[in-house]
């Protein structure tokens, strides 16, 4: 079996126990889904092949496709990610955060915690090195995202349209678009994100 590489563009790096609960989480929630790998990769959008892949434990998967394929199976990307049990309150141990992106200059993304699906609600924390630049796709329509900037200048671009959050700053974002968080000068910005993502159909509530 070919080792699984340390990280790729856009991906996690490659840690065997994230690796392992997500193959068998999203082989899981498949079957239950009575969906066939074929039928999953049209749904989706992610080709079949790079669902082979995860479910064998083997590709490191965009923070996007597992946006992607959480949505269609109906649940949060932290129900592929996180081990939990329903309980009045699920507690996360230090060792319990996900990195899910690390980017060319060492920045990261880690989802610290998030809710079970089919809507998402996510904490994330952020940190983006100089010249360093995450550029995501739009998310469903509503979604939003509440971000708090720690330490230095966060842009957020949409488009030609950039603002910039200085330390102690935050900012309410619809990230229904495409956009893109960068470091803002020569200071590593380190910034903490809510996300609510919607995937129930208001009339369904």
């Amino acid at each position: 079996m070919t080792k699984p590489p340390r990280k790729t563009a856009g991906g996690f790096r490659s840690e065997r126990p994230l690796l392992s609960v997500l193959s068998s989480r999203l082989r899981a929630r498949r079957v239950d889904r009575r969906l066939s790998l074929d039928r999953l990769a049209a749904l989706s959008d992610v080709s079949k092949g790079l669902l082979v892949q995860i479910e064998n434990g083997e590709a490191n998967p965009s923070i996007a496709t597992l946006c992607k394929v959480a949505g269609t199976l109906g649940v949060s990307v932290a129900d592929l990610v996180q081990v939990t049990e329903q309980q009045p309150a699920e507690l996360m141990p230090a060792a319990a955060p996900r990195l899910l992106w690390r980017g060319p200059k060492g920045g990261t993304a880690t989802m610290l915690v998030g809710s079970s699906g089919p809507d998402m609600l996510e904490l994330w924390s952020w940190e983006l090195r100089p010249e360093e630049r995450y550029d995501a796709p739009a998310h469903p329509k509503g979604t939003q995202e509440l971000i708090h900037v720690t330490h230095g200048r966060l842009a957020l671009a949409f488009g030609d349209v950039s603002y910039v959050i200085h330390t102690g700053g935050s900012a309410s974002a619809h990230t229904d678009r495409p956009h893109a968080y960068a470091c803002d000068g020569k200071t590593v910005v380190r910034f903490t994100m809510v996300v609510a993502e919607p995937h129930t159909p208001r009339h369904a509530k």
